[in-house]
């Protein structure tokens, strides 16, 4: 009786043994799927993120930041996922390349969080829009009515008017010129300057405009009217342009995706590869 009690004792001893060691090796192989899928979920994320702050529309990188989220939420889930199973089978280092990728993730979540709600408001981009669309066509108005000013004046009469629209169309012209470097600008304080020129700049379009009503003939006035109606509403586009402009969203976006960033994705990588090579070195152990 002795005896079989020992062989009974044994052979359970041995059956989960075995089921201990299945299990042993499922979680260990579990482990090193989710570690690959965290580093690809993460460098997914990373890359959609990038995406979206060099997409050139707000439909593309709306699109990109809600792919970068989602890569994200992966990675979340994968992290919960492999932290228990890592415990369970007490790999001390590894757990400890996890909970460093942790720290690194939670600087950069933050981080991207940031760059993501910048660029998909996209306000540089929105100002060219502006500077290239209704501006345009408002400064080429105001120049188009101010030669059907000229058109109306004797030839006799025309040299001092037509040097007068030259130097008007010319002001509204050279705010145009202002508008690209003011995009791209991301000092406060060089856009103030910018700024500045562009207001001389409108008075003296103004102040011409004043100049030629004094001295054309009355029944031409009125063309000078729409004229000043279309300088207005290039100064309405021009302000529209300044104050998206100076929220300088696309400037802002990718300087942090340029200098703050790359340091914080490369910290993360390097845990997750430093996890990934733990995990294949159990494995390769294992199976020998």
């Amino acid at each position: 009786m002795p005896k079989l009690m020992t062989s009974i004792v044994v052979v359970l001893g041995l059956a989960f043994g075995c089921q201990g060691g299945r299990n042993f090796y499922a979680q260990r192989a579990d482990s090193l799927r989710l570690a690959a899928d965290l580093r690809i979920q993460f460098n997914r994320a990373a890359d959609a993120s990038n995406r979206a702050v060099m997409a050139d529309t707000d439909d593309a990188s709306i699109a990109f930041a809600r792919d970068a989220e989602k890569a994200l939420q992966l990675v979340d889930s994968d992290v919960e996922a492999l932290m228990p199973m890592l415990r369970s089978l007490s790999f001390s280092q590894e757990i400890q390349f996890l909970e460093d990728f942790g720290k690194h993730f939670a600087q950069y979540r933050e981080l991207d969080r940031t760059i993501l709600a910048l660029a998909v408001e996209n306000t540089n981009l929105k100002a060219q829009d502006l500077a290239f669309g209704p501006a345009r066509k408002a400064a080429d108005n105001f120049r188009d009515s101010l030669g059907s000013v000229a058109l109306k004046i004797p030839p006799r009469d025309r040299c001092k008017i037509e040097g007068l629209i030259a130097k008007a169309v010319l002001a509204v012209r050279e705010i145009q010129v202002l508008y690209a470097p003011h995009i791209a600008e991301p000092s406060d304080a060089a856009m103030t300057y910018m700024e500045q020129e562009m207001a001389n700049l409108d008075i003296t379009a103004r102040g011409t405009v004043a100049s030629l009503t004094e001295i054309v003939p009355r029944d031409v006035r009125p063309a000078l009217s729409i004229a000043l109606s279309a300088l207005d509403r290039f100064k309405d586009f021009s302000r529209q342009i300044v104050a998206l402009s100076r929220r300088n969203t696309n400037v802002r976006s990718l300087k942090l995706s340029l200098q703050n960033k790359p340091a914080l994705t490369a910290a993360c990588d390097d845990s997750l590869r430093a996890l990934q090579d733990l995990l294949t070195k159990e494995d390769i152990k294992a199976t020998r």
